[in-house]
């Protein structure tokens, strides 16, 4: 019988206080957060902030200084068959080039207690059936992708860890992975997905942990984080009477054309009603803030290499 707190701890990842030092240089620095299932999470940040650190302390790959990471409520490096409990795409390349891409994941089966049949199934998800018997070392970097992501599900895990997942992939691909992650999500899975194409987390991610030089920056649902300090597009039939009531509020007016203007400093549940209260018909009401303009405004200062003005 599961006990209480293992019943708890399903699914989750549960990262605490965990600290890497790489010489005089910290990686990851007293990071806290927990993945739960049921939800993809973007774990977001710029370069060198630390997340693929942090996704290889995880897998047990690097040993933290300090802090613990648990799967499940356990160490990875404690699961006698991992690859049935947690999936990762890490690196898609680490795969022996002369090796076909079917026995590459029959080593991987054979060594964790899977069904060889399930080899077939995962290459068939993937969409690689029909180079089944083909090198990798021939694959195209949106072929090996495909087969990093056919490793990681191999084991029909309850966790998996995705690093830039997308990679390589055609906007067929894009589209399919996406998909594909929302269906896990939907199952009751747990996915902790880094990537750097913003216009993609925004359509797959509804949680987000972000970083910056090795600390936590904010550990937030999507569209809690789209609505901080967005900019709404507004049309009224009477701008005259609910402009002053915004100002009023503590919103900034911008005008825009057509008879549309900007506020800043207000999200559309306060405009809505303030012009309710007012009694001015609102016929456009559009938050203006993409997930890329908010994550650039949250990490400006936690960028190790910034261009200069050209």
């Amino acid at each position: 019988m599961i006990d209480k707190y293992a019943r708890e701890a399903l699914g989750m990842i549960r990262i605490d206080r965990l600290t890497k030092r790489f010489g005089d240089r910290t990686a990851v620095d007293g990071l806290t957060f927990t993945v739960e299932p049921g939800r993809v999470t973007g774990f977001l940040g710029p370069n060198g902030a630390g997340k693929s650190t942090t996704m290889r302390m995880v897998l047990g790959l690097d040993k933290p200084n300090s802090g613990s990471v648990t799967i499940n409520g356990r160490d990875y490096v404690g699961m006698t068959r991992p690859m049935r409990e947690v999936g990762a795409l890490l690196n898609a390349h680490a795969v022996h080039d002369r090796r076909t891409a079917r026995n590459h994941l029959l080593c991987l089966a054979q060594t964790n207690g899977i069904p060889g049949r399930r080899v077939d199934e995962v290459l068939e998800l993937v969409g690689l059936e029909s180079v089944a018997h083909k090198r990798a070392g021939s694959f195209s970097l949106g072929m090996g992708q495909r087969l990093g992501i056919a490793a990681a599900l191999l084991g029909d895990p309850q966790v998996l860890l995705f690093d830039e997942p997308v990679n390589g992939l055609d906007p067929e691909g894009i589209k399919w992975i996406r998909e594909l992650m929302r269906g896990l999500a939907g199952e009751n899975r747990t996915l902790l997905v880094s990537s750097h194409l913003m216009s993609e987390m925004a359509q797959t991610a509804d949680h987000l942990v972000i970083i910056g030089k090795g600390k936590l920056i904010a550990d937030i649902g999507i569209g809690e984080f789209l609505r901080q300090g967005s900019n709404v597009l507004v049309r009224a039939d009477d701008q005259d009477r609910l402009v002053p009531r915004l100002v009023e509020a503590g919103g900034s007016i911008q005008q825009g054309t057509d008879g549309s203007f900007i506020v800043t400093g207000l999200d559309t549940r306060q405009i809505g009603k303030i012009a309710l209260d007012v009694g001015v018909v609102l016929t456009e009401l559009t938050p203006q803030r993409s997930l890329e303009q908010a994550y650039m405004g949250l990490t400006r200062d936690s960028v190790e290499f910034q261009a200069g003005a050209a």
